[in-house]
């Protein structure tokens, strides 16, 4: 097996030996299947999906961990447990049986992220975002983001400051990253009572936004 350091990452997550092969050149707009994987065996099997050369993205952003003697800066995944692939359906059973897989969520849209969502999150973290997991949060004003990578992204927020942190929620895993963006890149939205619950009435496609104090 293949140990952590073998393989080496850059900020987006992506393999840097073989990138072109693994992530083809963007044209590519199939959906995505995700992978549920044991904890802390995201990177693993990104290294095995690389050996059988199976298109795969891993979203990765950088923290900093305090130790006793110096803190160091590691790379972590953004949404925990979860890895990304694209694979025909010869080869799903290759797939499955990477070492760390739990499980394929499905073939359905629900189960699926698109090849735009995973796009923009990948062009967040080349332009030195501030994505972050983040816990999901309750609902408020709902909004459209105005400027930037995520621009025209519909959610809701907690509340308006100076600065916003804005939560997305990636609805096929279920999970958060947290965007910091200017008040002045958010326009809100007309909102009816019926949009008030973000789980039913949320934003279109998978995304899910909404605001959390700072």
């Amino acid at each position: 097996m293949l140990s952590l350091n073998d393989a080496n990452h850059d900020v987006s997550g992506e393999c840097i030996e073989g990138r072109d092969a693994l992530l083809g050149d963007g044209s590519d707009q199939r959906p995505w299947h995700v992978l549920h994987v044991r904890s802390n065996f995201e990177k693993r099997v990104t290294q095995h999906l690389a050996v059988r050369e199976v298109e795969h993205y891993l979203p990765l952003y950088k923290d900093r961990v305090k130790w006793t003697d110096r803190t160091v800066v590691t790379e972590r995944p953004l949404f925990a447990g979860y890895v990304f692939v694209r694979f025909s359906a010869q080869e799903k059973v290759t797939v499955i049986s990477v070492p760390g897989v739990v499980r394929s969520l499905g073939d359905t849209t629900g189960n699926m992220v698109s090849s735009a969502e995973l796009d923009k999150i990948r062009n967040g973290l080349d332009n030195g975002l501030l994505l972050r997991p983040h816990p999901r949060i309750s609902a408020g004003t709902r909004v459209r983001i105005r400027a930037g990578v995520f621009e025209g992204v519909e959610g809701v927020v907690t509340e308006f400051r100076q600065q916003c942190k804005v939560v997305i929620t990636l609805a096929a895993v279920k999970q958060c990253f947290s965007l910091e963006v200017n008040l002045d890149d958010v326009e809100v939205l007309k909102m009816s009572k019926s949009m008030l619950n973000p789980v039913s009435n949320g934003a279109s496609g998978n995304w899910r936004l909404q605001a959390a104090k700072i």
